[in-house]
């Protein structure tokens, strides 16, 4: 794509309110306890499938901070294919894959893979963070934000 149509700062700015209920249904999963790695490779295998650069780079630099292993971050595309995730990784991955595509719902073996992995309550947070990527992916795709910088550190040599 050739260049942004608004940027995340204007969506922010024109609808403020909008903006502030999506974020804060994107909060209640780590507030609720759920981990926030596990959290942020979901919101980047999310944006992945639906194609939102502002959030999938968004995303592998919250992951970093986090301390996410850069393989890790590097095969989330694949994650059935290697073996870095848990089966926890692994359930919410799937999940976030059936609530980001649903093309026929969700199956019954993703559904028991997850609630063998989550209780009743984690789970309902998890679809709310996966609610909330989808959410933010359908702004930053359909206005195609421009992915923010990777910030040096100011201890880091310079490249």
């Amino acid at each position: 794509m050739s260049h942004a149509r608004k940027e995340y700062t204007d969506f922010e700015r024109l609808a403020p309110d909008v903006f502030a209920a999506v974020r804060a249904l994107g909060q209640f999963a780590a507030k609720a306890g759920l981990d926030k790695q596990l959290l942020e490779l979901v919101k980047l295998r999310a944006s992945q499938i639906n194609g939102c650069a502002f959030c999938v780079q968004y995303h592998i630099l919250q992951s970093e901070s986090l301390g996410v292993p850069v393989d890790k971050l590097n095969l989330v595309v694949v994650w059935r294919e290697a073996p870095q995730f848990s089966a926890r990784e692994r359930a919410a991955l799937a999940w976030a894959e059936a609530l980001t595509t649903m093309p026929n719902g969700v199956s019954d073996e993703v559904y028991t893979q997850a609630t063998a992995e989550f209780s009743e309550q984690e789970l309902t947070y998890l679809t709310s963070a996966i609610a909330s990527i989808n959410v933010w992916n359908r702004f930053g795709a359909a206005y195609r934000w421009t992915p923010p910088p990777r910030r040096q550190r100011a201890d880091a040599p310079a490249s």
